[in-house]
Parts: structure tokens; C-alpha cells; sequence
């Protein structure tokens, strides 16, 4: 499973304009595109900055979207501002204890190691990582998602609401730096944001 995420910082002020955008004009038309699993998006209202991420049931049809994808990208770029960045990956890891809702939240944790290193990073995650982060009070979902070349990887813990998310900052940051220190990786960026779309029908890969 692969997946393709954009990045955005525009105008704070335009970020409900953009959930309706995605919610009402781009996700109907991936969902009509071959190998599409599902489509999120992630806000930071007060900061403008939203994530959209399409999951793919291979990387062929990832690639194969990119054409029709970039005009609806573009079409936001225009209503939002900002510049995209794009990112690809490999869904290395997706567990679920229960679907999302409305007024869930994620945090998102941007490391960076050692392309080499990569299945023993993966490894060390499954099992001792994600047991700890499975105890949390609130816990919905987990996902890590890999560019192996680049060492890239990205985090992401939801929870069933704002308040199970804020009460796990502490125990999240001992995680963050006991991980960095056994899985010889670099911090790149955390971000605290809302769940505003969850079309997701990406399988579990645990």
C-alpha cells in the first residue's frame, strides 16, 4: 500500500473552505480513480496548515492519479495559498483499535534515519513502540509511513478526541526521545492536529 500526501500553509482563514472543497469536490472524484483506498485530512486552524493524504492500493496507481490529481491540487493552492509539498510513501504500518469520528485529533511525529537502518526502524516500531502507544487513554489508530530512500518516515497516533490527545503529551514526549535514542533516529517535526476527513478503506498490516 502506498500513499500520497500535500502539504499546505495558506490562509488560516480559508481552512473550512478547504475541508468543504475536499469533502465535497475532490473526494468524489478519487474515489472514481483505480487503486484509490481512501482520503484524509488533517488541520491546524489557527496555523492554516492542512494535510491531505490518498492512499493507494499500489504504487503504479499512485503514479498513474498524478495527472488528474494536480489540477485539483492546484485548485486548492489557488482558494488557500501556500505552496504544496508533496511526499510519497510506503504504508509500513496501519492498526486500528476503532474507526475515527467526528472530533478526533493526531498527533504526528516527522523522523529521519539511516535508508539502511529502515526494516530494523520498522522492526524495533512493531515491537516495542506501537504496544505503548496502543495503551493510551483514547487511542483510535496508528500509522507509520516510510520513504525508504530518503529514510523519511512519518508517525501518526489518533485519539478519540482533543483532550485524550493533550493528556498524552507527556507520556508521547518520553516515547519520542526513548525511540530516537534505540531506533538511532532524527527528530525532523511534531504537529498536534484535527481529524477533519477519514475516508480511509486502507487495510490493517498488523
Amino acid at each position: 500500500m502506498y500513499a500520497r500526501s500535500t502539504t499546505i500553509r495558506g490562509n488560516p482563514q480559508r481552512v473550512a473552505d478547504g475541508i468543504t472543497y475536499m469533502r465535497d469536490e475532490v473526494l468524489p472524484v478519487m474515489q472514481q480513480m483505480d487503486g484509490f483506498v481512501g482520503l484524509s485530512m488533517l488541520v491546524d486552524r489557527e496555523a492554516g496548515r492542512c494535510i491531505m493524504t490518498s492512499a493507494w492500493e499500489d504504487q503504479r496507481a499512485m503514479r498513474s492519479s498524478a495527472e488528474r490529481v494536480q489540477p485539483m491540487r492546484m485548485q486548492m493552492v489557488g482558494m488557500f495559498g501556500g505552496q504544496p509539498e508533496v511526499q510519497e510513501w510506503e504504508i509500513a504500518v496501519l492498526h486500528r483499535a476503532h474507526e475515527t469520528h467526528e472530533g478526533s485529533w493526531a498527533r504526528l511525529t516527522w523522523t529521519r534515519g539511516d535508508p539502511a537502518e529502515g526494516d530494523r526502524m520498522l522492526e524495533l516500531y512493531r515491537s516495542n513502540l506501537m504496544p505503548r502507544i496502543e495503551q493510551m487513554p483514547g487511542f483510535c489508530s496508528l500509522s507509520l509511513l516510510v520513504d525508504r530512500d530518503s529514510g523519511l518516515a512519518v508517525g501518526t497516533v489518533t485519539f478519540d478526541d482533543r483532550s485524550a490527545l493533550e493528556a498524552s503529551r507527556e507520556q508521547a514526549r518520553s516515547l519520542r526521545e526513548e525511540s530516537a535514542r534505540t531506533m538511532n533516529r532524527e527528530m525532523v517535526d511534531v504537529a498536534e492536529m484535527e481529524l477533519v476527513l477519514a475516508h480511509l478503506r486502507v487495510p490493517e498490516t498488523v
